[in-house]
């Protein structure tokens, strides 16, 4: 795993090349439980299409080794079929990065966005073009590559996703046309207009220096020292109390502790009481939700 791979952002130009020398290694399932007329066939052809745009298209110009690549997981849950070349549901997206000098990856981003609608023939391509709008599904998922490249960037070099979060604009900004949800500032305040709009507002800084912070300069080095690391971490996630007190409840930060909650009980659950009390005080502020799984770093198991 090449640690600085995104030392070098600088001079970033978007590429729409079909080609195996791109950035994602990409597991995808989609299913369909509660459509009884569902065909089979056409969620097969869904599935291997939906791989294939993520792992036969380069969507920059940095070049990743296959040991690079970034691993994606992407469930689609199909719920409905009005027609049938039309499908509704939700997506859910995992992202998970490599921890330096081990086996270990560690979750950034588990999201569920249910606002997931689209066309679909069955045996095509699923073709994009960022600088344009052609159909909802591409836009989604193009929307979701740059926003994980974003956040994978961000986690290897201070602010390093800048390039990638304005590339995902485009798309956001491409799809105010469409009639089909998730895109719009007014829908709601959990979509993918919002999720990417805070990411870039000013008052997020902190949480964008924490994905930094938390992976190179905490988990990179927790083999060398653990309880420096846990430090680091620590005062990171104090950091993010202005970011709540801006924007509680935020969808960002909803995602990012639904993707964080297991490891942070298992990284402090090692800590002295003193640290363990500290950052429990900090994440009954920031996550609620999850309190009863983070009162297991103060009982330590």
């Amino acid at each position: 795993m090449n640690i600085l791979r995104y030392v070098l952002l600088s001079g970033l130009v978007l590429v729409g090349l079909h080609t195996r020398a791109q950035e994602f290694n990409c597991q995808v399932s989609v299913i369909a439980p509660q459509v009884a007329t569902a065909q089979p066939r056409v969620f097969q052809s869904m599935e291997v299409a939906i791989k294939e745009f993520f792992q036969n298209r380069r969507f920059t110009n940095l070049n990743y080794a296959p040991s690079e690549r970034i691993d994606i997981n992407i469930l689609l849950t199909i719920s409905s079929q009005p027609a049938p070349d039309r499908f509704e549901g939700t997506l859910q997206v995992i992202y998970v990065r490599p921890i330096y000098g081990t086996d270990y990856n560690s979750p950034v981003l588990d999201l569920v966005d249910n606002n997931v609608q689209f066309n679909f023939l069955e045996n095509t391509q699923i073709e994009f073009a960022p600088e344009r709008f052609l159909n909802n599904l591409s836009s989604l998922l193009g929307f979701y590559a740059y926003f994980v490249l974003g956040l994978d960037a961000d986690s290897y070099s201070p602010l390093g996703g800048t390039d990638f979060y304005n590339l995902a604009q485009q798309v956001v900004n491409n799809a105010q046309s469409t009639s089909e949800p998730g895109w719009k500032a007014f829908e709601d305040q959990r979509n993918r207009y919002w999720l990417l709009d805070n990411q870039v507002q000013a008052v997020f800084r902190p949480f964008r220096d924490l994905l930094y912070n938390y992976h190179r300069e905490g988990f990179d080095i927790m083999t060398e020292d653990a309880a420096a690391a846990r430090r680091v971490i620590a005062a990171q996630l104090d950091k993010l109390k202005t970011v709540h007190q801006a924007k509680p409840a935020s969808l960002n930060l909803q995602v990012f502790f639904n993707a964080k909650y297991n490891e942070l009980v298992e990284l402090f659950k090692q800590g002295d009481p003193q640290e363990k009390a500290k950052v429990f005080n900090t994440l009954q502020i920031l996550d609620p939700g999850h309190i009863s799984q983070y009162q297991g770093i103060m009982r330590g198991s």
